[in-house]
Parts: C-alpha cells; structure tokens; sequence
C-alpha cells in the first residue's frame, strides 16, 4: 500500500532541482490556460511566447506536450541536453535574467539595442555571481523570438502589419462607387487673398476618392476647419456634375467621375459622427461606415491620396513642407504667391494628369479602371439638384414655429410659404431645420409631412449676407460691450462696423484678410464668376524655391 502511494506522488517530482521546477510550474500556468482553448490563436500564442521568454515553436512544442501527458506541472519540467551542437547550455539562472531582461528592458517603446541589454545581463549576472554570457547568445534569443509580437512591443501594431496574415485585410471592392473613402487635411500652402494678395494662412482639402478604380470622384478646398458642411459639399461634388463646375473656373479638362456612393467609408473623428450626416446618408441611400478603432489601414487609400497631393503641394511657391527641419529657412508667407482660386485650379489640374497616368497597383490609369467600371455596371447615378442634395447634408437645428416665423441665433426668417402651418402652429411639433454656416441668409425648413425643404430668407431682406462665423464674432463684441440682450437689428448694426473697420485699415491683419476671403467665397457660394486664367506666379531667381517647377501629381505609387 506504502508502495504504491509513493508511486502516486508523482513522476520524479522530488528529483526535479528547485530550478528547473520553478521554471516548469511557470510554464504549466501558461500553457495549461492555453491548452482550454481549441483552436488556440496566434495572438494568445504570441503572448505565452513573450511571457515564457521563447518561440512561438516552443510554445506549440509544450502545449502538445501538456496536452499528451497528464496535466501535471512534471509534463513540462526542461528535458535534459547535452547541449546539442557546440555542447554546452547556459545555467537556467542566466537564462532567467535573459528572459526578464527581454521583456522588462527590450520589448519596449524605448527600443533599447541589443548591446544596451547585454550590458545590462552582464551587470545582473555579476550581481548574482553568475558567468554572463556572450552577446551573440542574447541576440540569438531575441532572433527565436516571434518578430510580430517583437516588432508590436517596440514599434506598435501598425509596424508589423506587413508581417501578418491577411486575414484583417481591408475586403477588397469590386465595383466603382461600392466604396468611397473620404477625410480631409490642412495643406502645407499659405495662400494669398484675391485682393492684395497679401498670405491668409493655410486652407484645408477635403477629398473623396473611389477605392475600386482609385479616381477622385469628389474634392473641396476651404478656409474653414473640417466639419460636417466640409463632408457635405465634397459628397455633392462627388454626387454632381463637374462640368458646369469646371466652365466656371474657366478649364478644359475632363473629370467624369461622379455618382452617389453606396457606401461612405469615414474615420471616427466629430464632423464624420454629426446628424446632419448621418441623416442624409440615410436620405439618399448611402451605408455609412467607420474605420475600425486600431485600424488605421482600413483608410489607407485616401490617406495616399493626401500624402501624394501634399508631396507635389511642396512644390508650389509659399508650401509649408511638412515639418519644420523638411522647411529650413525657407519663408513660406514671403513666397506665397496663390488664391484660393488658383490653388483650386493647380489641384484639378494635377486630378486630371493623376488620372490620365499609369497606377502601379492597378496596372491601369485610374481613368481606365472608371471606364471600364461604368461599362461593367452602367453610368452612375447623379444627383439632379446639386443645391437640395447637399441640404440634406447641412447641420440640423430644431425650432417651434412662431407667429413671426423662425429664430436661430437671434436672427429671424419667415417666408409666405410658411403661413399655412403658422395657423396651426400649436399642434405642430418643432421643426426641423437646415443652415448653411457659409451664408446664414437663408434656411431650409423641412415640412410637417417631412417631404419636402422650403427655402425661408430673412424676414428682413436687407439686412447682408453673412456666415456664421462673422455672425459669431459680432456676438461675441457686443458681449464684450456689456449687452445683456442682443436684437436682431444691433447685431448687424455691429456686423456692417466690423466689416467698415475692416475694409477702411490701412494695414489689415492676416485674420482680417482670411475673414474679407471667407466672405467673397460665402456670397458665391452657389454661383460663382468665371474667374480669369491666372498665369501661375514666376518664383523669383534668387529665391529658394527658383528652379522648382509648378508639378502635378507625377508618381501614383503611393495612393
């Protein structure tokens, strides 16, 4: 009976030295956690890998290992060796400092080199009395170790993507306009204002681009930061017709990509998340669908498209550059020398040669691939009305109706077409209302049966047309003033001063002058003067920037 119990105790457990057991009751809560899941992943092999201090191989090695015996902490006890080619294995207590030292000091951000770490096991062995060992041993057991997990800890996720398996790839898009992607930039260009030509700081680009045939199917430049009125026009641009767009700015060029995507593919920032877009995606159709969180390649193709653009934007009088050390002494707002207007040209410019040219993932010029789309699937649909569709794109507010009509913003609209309702008035629910921020002269007020917009101008029609920016400063002064109440005539009383201060300085500021910009782009807005032909600015000789020329998008390998 004695005999038999001795058995049981186990196989060899008392024989196993105090080191070797440690280390095997380590491996046996790692890998015992592993072996309850079946299959098991990489990731999860990954990291037992990393806290074990060994291989991925290894760890499959142990976890088949504990799979076939019994469960038991001896079913991973460190099989003896006589050290295998060149003899000799490292004592288990280096290897334990190897171990910790590696995942404490080199599987980090600080991205310590190998020598830094041997420097520090030597120091550790030292401490402990142990012979350390050679550096090419530690770099040998750091070239063991899986390089996704390595390259993860030290560099992050994005790094060792080109690594992995494909199985998080981006799902690929079969046909035009199934997918677009948009977002947006500040450009690395100070422009000019259209009247003294004096700089106004840096405008921002919203693009959209078509993943199946890679063509930019929509593209806005603005003064104003990013935000759900920037998505809006770049989507009605897409959705529309670019050639009466195009004879405005006075160019012969072909752009015939447009159509109403069927899915908008958007990072998570604020304007992306706003009703106003969220509803008239809902409105007009489209699926409206977000990178996933970690992500960041699920948006690579227009993220690019816009590092291509600003690589040739560099190449323009008053660029930027991208970083401080890339712009050296370089003095951008001596040099700019663009408006608005022209910069806008130069870019339509540049899409049409970026068409016209040879893409290295496609094979094809991306003008190709869209003709060959549209044969495959029919012209796309375009939008009839590019004002009302991008109205369902504009920010939304909620107002009761008033015997007087509406008031936002201490200013008041009424039109003849809403007379019907203001009769009923007290059984109506708030309605639901719709502002351009570039020209708050009029609103769009979508009807009790919620079928159609009414288009409602100011109830004083001779008060200015204002944006809502201009709006907000005349506010705020009067505020500063002491206002306690503000009524609708003072507030433009204020707005007509500013602006007559602002035209009448003899030296105006960039502020000043970016604002008097945003207004002559408010006014016209929806119909703007064909603008003349500018020759594109000569850069002086002794400049910099002389020899550069003024390029278009050359290489495409990158979008």
């Amino acid at each position: 009976m004695d005999g038999d119990q001795d058995e049981m105790a186990g196989p060899g457990v008392l024989a196993v030295p105090e080191l070797e057991w440690e280390q095997a009751r380590l491996r046996a809560g790692v890998i015992g956690r592993l072996a309850e899941h079946d299959p098991v992943g990489l990731a999860a092999v990954d990291e037992a890998a990393v806290e074990l201090g060994i291989s991925r191989r290894r760890v499959y090695v142990l976890l088949e290992r504990y799979r076939q015996g019994s469960g038991l902490v001896t079913d991973l006890v460190p099989r003896r060796s006589d050290g295998g080619k060149g003899g000799g294995r490292l004592a288990e207590p280096v290897e334990q400092i190897i171990r910790e030292l590696v995942r404490q000091r080199y599987l980090t951000r600080q991205k310590r080199s190998i020598a830094s770490l041997h420097r520090e096991i030597t120091r550790a062995c030292a401490v402990q009395g142990l012979p350390a060992p050679a550096r090419n041993t530690v770099a040998a057991r750091i070239a063991r170790m899986n390089p996704v997990e390595v390259g993860r800890r030290r560099e992050g996720a994005e790094s060792v993507r080109p690594l992995q398996s494909a199985g998080d790839e981006v799902p690929v898009v079969e046909s035009i306009l199934d997918q677009v992607q948009i977002d947006h930039t500040v450009i690395d260009l100070i422009v000019v204002d259209d009247r003294d030509r004096q700089p106004i700081g840096r405008p921002y680009l919203t693009v959209a681009i078509d993943v199946c045939s890679r063509c930019l199917v929509g593209m806005v430049v603005t003064l104003e930061p990013p935000s759900a009125v920037s998505v809006g026009l770049c989507l009605a641009h897409a959705a529309g017709d670019k050639r009466p767009w195009l004879e405005r700015l006075g160019i012969d060029a072909a752009w015939p990509m447009s159509g109403k995507p069927k899915a908008l593919y958007v990072d998570n920032a604020r304007e992306f998340k706003s009703e106003a877009l969220t509803r008239g995606c809902d409105q007009h159709g489209i699926s409206l669908d977000y990178r996933p969180l970690g992500r960041p390649h699920y948006g690579g193709t227009v993220e690019r498209v816009i590092g291509t653009a600003m690589q040739q934007i560099h190449e323009l009088p008053g660029t930027t550059f991208s970083n401080p050390v890339e712009r050296g002494a370089y003095d951008a707002e001596k040099m700019a020398a663009l408006t608005m207007a022209e910069l806008e040209r130069w870019l339509v410019l540049a899409v049409a040669t970026y068409h016209g040219t040879v893409h290295s993932t496609l094979g094809q010029t991306p003008a190709g691939r869209w003709a060959d789309g549209v044969a495959a699937t029919g012209t796309p649909v375009l939008t009839a009305n590019p004002t009302a569709f991008l109205v369902d794109f504009l920010p939304v507010f909620r107002r009761k109706l008033t015997r007087t009509g509406f008031v936002i913003d201490h200013v008041h609209y009424f039109a003849n077409a809403l007379k019907p309702w203001i009769a009923r008035r007290e059984a109506l629910e708030r309605f639901l209302i719709r502002r351009d921020p570039r020209d708050i002269s009029r609103i769009w007020v979508l009807d009790p049966e919620g079928t159609a917009y009414i288009e409602v101008p100011y109830r004083t029609m001779s008060n200015p047309t204002v944006s809502v920016w201009e709006h907000r400063q005349a506010l705020a002064r009067l505020r500063e003033r002491g206002a306690t109440e503000v009524d609708e005539a003072g507030l433009f009383r204020m707005i007509e001063q500013m602006r007559t201060i602002a035209e009448t300085a003899q030296k105006t500021t960039k502020r000043t002058r970016r604002e008097r910009q945003r207004r002559a782009q408010a006014g016209t807005a929806n119909t703007r003067p064909t603008p003349p032909v500018p020759e594109l600015p000569v850069v002086p000789a002794d400049s910099e920037a002389a020899g550069r020329s003024v390029a278009r998008f050359g290489e495409i390998e990158q979008w």
